[in-house]
């Protein structure tokens, strides 16, 4: 079984070649290839993911969906896995994968752990544990095997904004998923820049402005409003 990793980017230079030197340097012969699908960086990122040894591609539109969505149109792996730029998995990720997908599951997650000494975050990874709707955004990455992937129709492209949840809940319909019970380290990036209950209430407010249907643009206008970063 071949694995394609796929990480979206815009301006990630900060942190693309720790990610794919990491990644490329726990890997075995399963790992197909790593694709980052670059959004119109203005920055070194596609520089330096290709000094790495990534397949760096300009994908035809920015946004997270459109950029896996393209990724995925490129990979040739028979197992697709879905990474953010500031996530770094654990060194097994190779093996837990494809372990999963041999015990029958066909998508799932890792657990999460923030590199952070607050014990507020120390919370939000303890409840990474539980299986809610709140646990299947991409920062705990994603995986699913290319024929799963591509019983669903990928990612919604039209969405900027909690595609990742709305891709998990539609394609658990389809298939087995499973949560690792392994974590993947994540930046604590948008918790420093503005603190751990601005993120949390910005984090509610956009989930009930979801569920209750509110348009992309007022979501993707709120989150803005909220945050200093997005």
């Amino acid at each position: 079984m071949t694995v394609s990793i796929i990480i979206p980017t815009f301006n990630e230079a900060e942190n693309i070649g720790r990610l794919v030197h990491y990644l490329k340097e726990n890997a075995d012969e399963n790992l197909a290839e790593i694709i980052v699908s670059d959004g119109g960086s203005a920055d070194e990122t596609v520089v330096i993911a290709q000094n790495f040894g990534a397949k760096v591609v300009k994908s035809p539109e920015k946004g997270r969906a459109s950029q896996m969505n393209f990724g995925a149109s490129l990979a040739t792996g028979d197992l697709f896995y879905f990474v953010h730029a500031d996530t770094i998995p654990p060194k097994s990720y190779l093996a837990d994968l494809i372990k999963a997908v041999q015990q029958g599951y066909q998508m799932g997650r890792y657990l999460s752990r923030y590199d952070s000494k607050s014990w507020l975050l120390k919370i939000n990874a303890l409840l990474s544990r539980i299986d809610t709707f709140a646990g299947m955004g991409g920062d705990q990455t994603l995986f699913i095997t290319q024929k799963l992937f591509a019983a669903t129709g990928g990612f919604d492209d039209e969405m900027k904004i909690m595609e990742e949840f709305e891709f998990s809940a539609r394609a658990r319909k389809k298939g087995k998923y499973k949560i690792i019970l392994k974590p993947v380290l994540i930046s604590a990036r948008k918790y420093d820049t503005n603190g751990w209950l601005k993120v949390q209430k910005a984090n509610y407010t956009i989930v009930r402005m979801y569920q209750k249907g509110a348009s992309q643009q007022d979501m993707v206008s709120k989150y803005k409003q909220l945050l200093n970063a997005y």
